[in-house]
């Protein structure tokens, strides 16, 4: 009996049965996390889900990779987009991250 781990519900990559998105394992994943160490930090997942969303992200890798490529853009423009529509919340945030401790 196979077991689906990853599915796609528009256009998000999501574990199944579950709210956590694929691209937060993957990430986990890439920054050299274990397995075990990446159930640990999802309560809702088992050990079984993570290592099916990494084996779903390895067989399918550069469908995957060109998904969070086009995520880290829109995040990108919208990140601009927020410091144009709000420039002197950054200057104020900016400011608080420049006092010394």
């Amino acid at each position: 009996m196979e077991t689906s781990y990853v599915m796609e519900v528009d256009g998000a990559y999501r574990i199944t049965d579950s709210r956590v998105s694929l691209d937060s394992v993957v990430y986990d994943f890439l920054s050299g996390l274990s397995p075990e160490s990446i159930a640990d930090n999802y309560e809702t997942l088992t050990l079984e889900q993570v290592y099916g969303a990494i084996i779903y992200y390895l067989a399918h890798r550069t469908e995957v990779d060109a998904h969070l490529r086009r995520n880290r853009a829109k995040f990108d423009a919208l990140r601009l987009q927020a410091r144009s529509d709000h420039p002197l919340l950054y200057q104020k945030l900016e400011a608080v991250q420049e006092v010394p401790s």
